[in-house]
């Protein structure tokens, strides 16, 4: 179904957000995207894509980019309150002119059958600040918006645009700088997956289902979930990560290990725990009842395949962890 015509704002054309943009052009969507970089605007503007030049800090921008779109799609990020903000000032501009907007916000992990669950959490969890910012502001804009938020599990995989994922490409750099692969805690608790090239897809359908809802639909619970029916333990992917870097040449012994507290610094710092550490445990029920299903399911094969020949041509020579936000709140 081609939908010519839509004007979709893009916030966070990276490794989630281009493979949402490969979807969106294949439907026809009219895409502006916010980039720092020249060359990164180069490069969308070969594919159609408009561009604006900006930062998440650059908020003028971003309001004033999603006053004009009917669309908004935030991937950049779980955890800057500030362009989230911007957003929403955006989307109330237009609904006080009486246009109607979408927006798609990627957050954290839960489930998404039980969304009393998210709502008792503390405000002090891990992204929920932000996740409240939009609570709010479905509850002030009623019908005239539709505010979601999309909540992916551990992402994994990668594809013709050659970026890798977070979580586990971090555990293996860190396997690379001190030669062995470990895992953070006891190693026990369990995430769901999902390949980037599956969550395009789960973006994809969440929005043409906002988009033929009618706007009572913005008043349903906001969560959704994507993943593939299975799970696997940091235990686990640590021990993915000491088979194939073993086998590269890169490590000489694959057996997994916990990582001391000391050497955090060389994961996600203080939210290494939150981050790799803990359960996310969820399912699609969602997505999948409006038939999307996922087609990648060997983690193994995808970091063999397709994230670890990129890797292996990282230059890690001063790398001390990972350098972005990946998490918010206290716990």
């Amino acid at each position: 179904m081609s939908t010519s015509g839509k004007e979709v704002f893009l916030i966070g054309p990276g490794y989630i957000g281009l493979e949402v943009l490969d979807r969106l052009l294949e439907k026809g969507y009219n895409v502006t995207a916010l980039v720092r970089r020249e060359a990164a605007a180069q490069d969308l503007g070969k594919q159609g894509v408009k561009t604006v030049m900006g930062s998440l800090e650059d908020s003028e921008t971003i309001q004033r980019q999603t006053a004009k779109s009917d669309i908004v799609i935030h991937t950049a990020t779980a955890d800057d309150i500030g362009s989230v903000k911007a957003v929403i000032a955006g989307i109330e501009e237009r609904a006080s002119q009486n246009l109607h907007t979408i927006y798609i916000h990627t957050s954290g992990f839960y489930s998404d059958t039980k969304p009393e669950d998210l709502d008792a959490r503390p405000d002090s969890s891990s992204h929920r600040a932000i996740d409240l910012a939009i609570i709010s502001a479905r509850k002030s804009l009623g019908t005239k918006a539709k505010l979601f938020i999309m909540l992916p599990p551990l992402i994994y995989g990668a594809t013709h645009h050659n970026r890798v994922s977070i979580q586990i490409i971090t555990m293996a750099r860190f396997a690379m700088k001190n030669k062995y692969a470990g895992y953070v805690g006891k190693g026990k608790s369990l995430w769901g997956l999902i390949h980037v090239n599956d969550l395009s897809y789960g973006y994809l359908t969440m929005l043409q289902w906002l988009e033929q809802a009618p706007p009572e639909a913005a008043l349903e619970h906001p969560y959704f979930f994507s993943e593939n029916g299975k799970e696997l333990s940091w235990r686990d992917a640590a021990a993915i990560i000491g088979d194939e870097l073993t086998a590269a040449g890169k490590l000489s012994d694959p057996a997994p290990c916990q990582i001391p507290k000391d050497q955090f610094k060389d994961l996600f710092g203080h939210y290494s725990m939150v981050i790799l550490g803990q359960n996310a445990r969820n399912r699609a029920d969602r997505l999948r009842k409006l038939g999307c299903e996922a087609k990648h399911t060997d983690v193994r094969q995808a970091s063999r395949e397709e994230e670890l020949p990129l890797l292996l041509k990282e230059d890690l020579s001063g790398y001390s962890g990972y350098n972005k936000p990946a998490a918010s709140g206290s716990g």
